[in-house]
């Protein structure tokens, strides 16, 4: 299978921003690093970003204990590539296939409209191998580019573009399925969501509205929010730590947690390990992104980790939201 064969890129020279080691089971992975601490790790299976630590070195993703390292399995936790499929919305395997796909390291990627200001960066490049083309019949050029900031926020941007020469247009649906390292999943609070339709998984897609003023968790959780904002504020009150994430070309947001009965089922999930994980993943799920021939699609995720403060055992809601 193509999954299965090593990536046919020359591994390009390590920096001192910029490592490429062996991962675990010797799959090949890049490290980046920021010169105040902050460091990043992304392997080349799936293109698949599975550390992010600030620069006290504390790990903000969530990867399971269990996570299998083999391709044609893909990583459980870090940030999974869905494409060109959300989950099973369509005919292809769930969440597509470019999460269990070699990638190469992109050398020379079309310039970007807006520079990077870090020097922790990486570019990917994924194409379609014959196996691909048999169940999606499209050719295009899928080029990620992963960055550190210098403040330790994690960019991840996408740009897709339709390389079909037979003039006929493809459509996608897409996610960054973001796992969220959290301290206890009953003391934390999602909050930029409220007042928005979602469609509930748990409950044949049906569409319902948000009415509580922020989201917390008590059970299984597996919503698509529709229309969403740029800013999504993730509020962990044990740690004292709110995730900002900000998203760009990707009008929904899934929130997903599957609990204790689904955490027992997968085998590649820790049974107790649902308490410490959350999903909030930039999306476009609702509305397929359609491309041209020689069109272009970018859809960009920022995450940040700021400090988050309480007053009268309550969080400060629009504080983190509001600012820039």
């Amino acid at each position: 299978m193509s999954s299965e064969k090593a990536p046919s890129s020359a591994m390009t020279s390590t920096t001192p921003h910029v490592e490429f080691a062996k991962g675990v089971n010797g799959l090949d992975k890049i490290i980046l690093r920021e010169s105040r601490g902050s460091s990043a790790e992304v392997y080349l299976y799936g293109a698949h970003v599975t550390s992010w630590k600030n620069d006290h070195g504390e790990e903000l993703l969530f990867v399971s204990n269990k996570a299998i390292f083999k391709p044609p399995k893909a990583i459980r936790g870090g940030i999974p590539i869905c494409f060109p499929q959300f989950a099973n919305h369509g005919p292809l395997e769930s969440h597509g296939f470019a999460r269990n796909r070699f990638w190469d390291v992109d050398n020379d990627p079309p310039p970007f409209p807006t520079p990077t200001h870090s020097k922790a960066y990486v570019d990917l490049i994924l194409r379609p191998s014959e196996d691909d083309v048999k169940v999606w019949p499209h050719s295009y050029e899928f080029r990620l580019r992963v960055a550190l900031g210098p403040g330790g926020d994690l960019m991840l941007t996408s740009r897709v573009r339709n390389t079909n020469s037979d003039g006929k247009p493809f459509s996608f649906s897409f996610a960054y399925h973001t796992y969220f390292s959290v301290s206890d999943i009953s003391e934390v609070r999602v909050e930029g969501l409220e007042t928005l339709d979602y469609f509930d998984n748990l409950k044949s897609r049906e569409r319902f509205t948000e009415q509580g003023d922020a989201i917390t968790f008590e059970s299984e959780v597996d919503k698509i929010y529709l229309s969403t904002p740029t800013k999504i504020a993730i509020l962990d009150h044990e740690k004292k730590r709110t995730f900002v994430v900000r998203k760009d070309g990707l009008p929904d947001a899934v929130v997903w947690n599957p609990w204790d009965k689904k955490a027992k089922a997968m085998a590649d999930f820790g049974d107790d390990e649902y308490k410490h994980m959350l999903c909030v993943e930039a999306a476009a799920i609702e509305k397929h992104i359609t491309l041209k021939p020689g069109e272009e699609w970018k859809g960009r995720l920022e995450l940040s980790a700021v400090p988050s403060s309480y007053c009268s055992g309550q969080l400060d809601p629009q504080k983190v939201l509001q600012s820039s």
